[in-house]
């Protein structure tokens, strides 16, 4: 019964936000927080999952004024976890298949983000040099899944190096963003699903850095956040078995 619940009312939900989120976007065609409100009211459904977000902010992080922010993509519950750490200035880079996805598709184009054909690696390169023209002239931020699709339980996937590229050219520090595991975790059937922790770690400098190195970076990157990973997912295994 709680399925059958929870099924008819997320269907209602994503129906009404995107709905009502395609009106306010195109209201606020100016704004350069549209993703940062709809990241905010999706992740306020994580109750809705059975699930309690945690979010964890680092301060030096806090301070960016612009940069390139990366996170690990697990699964479509990420649009209710990890959006709860998603910033204000900020526009996301993603696969032009997602605006085929019924309702999602035209809110995602309309709020500002960008969308890119990763399937062609010449013109994915000639829209990272686009992006970061966009971000020169408009402040904003970015915010890439280097890993490039979900997980799926499948691991860590090896990171492109698009997000690592554009943070160079723009001159702006990388900020992962990092989300302990949720594969498997949510049972539409169940009441309470536990606790998700969102940390957003210490920024990663560029200065310096040239095209030349971008391997190096996006290593580090990758380090930092497999480890913040290991860290989350061993602090949550632990809480349970408390409990």
């Amino acid at each position: 019964m709680l399925l059958l619940i929870r099924m008819v009312l997320l269907a209602a939900l994503i129906v009404v936000v995107t709905l009502l989120g395609i009106v306010f976007c195109l209201l606020t065609l100016g704004s350069k927080n549209r993703v940062y409100h709809l990241a905010h009211v999706l992740s306020s459904l994580a109750p809705v999952f059975g699930l309690r977000v945690e979010t964890r902010q680092s301060e030096a992080a806090n301070k960016v004024p612009q940069a390139v922010y990366v996170g690990n993509h697990q699964n479509n519950y990420d649009l209710f976890t990890l959006a709860a750490m998603v910033p204000k200035g900020v526009v996301t880079v993603g696969k032009k298949s997602l605006r085929w996805i019924p309702f999602f598709g035209v809110l995602y184009w309309v709020s500002g983000n960008i969308l890119i054909n990763r399937d062609n690696r010449k013109q994915a390169i000639a829209t990272i040099d686009q992006v970061v023209v966009s971000m020169q002239k408009t402040g904003l931020s970015i915010l890439m899944f280097p890993e490039g699709t979900r997980s799926r339980g499948r691991g860590w996937l090896p990171f492109k190096r698009g997000a690592f590229y554009a943070a160079i050219q723009a001159g702006v520090p990388i900020v992962p963003i990092v989300c302990s595991d949720t594969h498997r975790q949510v049972h539409l059937n169940r009441w309470n699903n536990g606790r998700v922790i969102v940390e957003t770690l210490d920024p990663i400098d560029t200065a310096g850095v040239d095209a030349e190195d971008v391997g190096t970076l996006l290593a580090l990157c990758e380090s930092r956040m497999h480890e913040a990973k290991q860290r989350l997912d061993a602090e949550l295994a632990g809480s349970s078995s408390v409990v």
